[in-house]
């Protein structure tokens, strides 16, 4: 009888947590402009810590963080990268606010306080059911050497200092219109006579 009662409060526990986490994945009809509730928070975070072998855990950054290095990464973040974590990390972006979850701030203890295999392992192989993709096979970083110099950059954002924000939005993926306004700028520093937009055909007419 005793057997039988535990395993009926063992299945209503499993159906109530089943009940939970349909709820908290259902909320405001699957739409990517929510926030995670705490219980996906957490959730989501020993699912993360589950799926990283501990061998990779363990991995030690093989490169030391060289000036040379470190810009390189920088650089590369700034046109890989920004666009959904912004040049600073921060996660607040267009993209980045669009997705869901949302991208981390990158300066948090969150984040910070994952080991260097970690940290690398995320940006080799990607977080299921999130927007951060895969790079391990696609060649985006520059290989393996590429990820962890990115490990030392994500050390580093924390510190970072205004120049190298300046420096980084140069290097931010630019659209049609801001090429256009770019060109317009230095057509102008370079003393060139501003094109006149062509007057319409009506008041051509008139």
């Amino acid at each position: 009888m005793k057997i039988r009662t535990l395993v009926i409060a063992i299945a209503i526990a499993l159906l109530g947590v089943v009940v939970a986490m349909a709820a908290s994945i259902l909320h405001d009809g699957l739409s990517a402009r929510a926030t995670p509730n705490r219980f996906e928070i957490v959730l989501a975070r020993n699912a993360r810590h589950l799926a990283i072998p501990s061998n990779a855990r363990l991995a030690q950054n093989p490169l030391l963080a060289s000036p040379e290095d470190l810009r390189d990464a920088r650089l590369h973040f700034a046109d890989h990268c920004a666009i959904c974590h912004a040049n600073d990390g921060n996660g607040q972006t267009m993209i980045g606010s669009g997705l869901y979850p949302k991208p981390p701030d990158l300066r948090l203890p969150e984040t910070q306080n994952l080991a260097d295999g970690e940290l690398f392992w995320i940006i080799e192989n990607g977080v299921r059911f999130t927007g951060m993709p895969a790079f391990s096979n696609g060649g985006e970083h520059g290989g393996m050497q590429g990820s962890w110099k990115l490990v030392h950059f994500i050390r580093h954002l924390p510190h970072l200092t205004t120049a190298e924000r300046i420096e980084m939005e140069r290097y931010n993926p630019k659209g049609p219109d801001d090429r256009a306004e770019e060109q317009q700028e230095n057509d102008f520093l370079n003393g060139a006579t501003p094109q006149r937009k062509p007057e319409s055909q009506d008041h051509r007419e008139e």
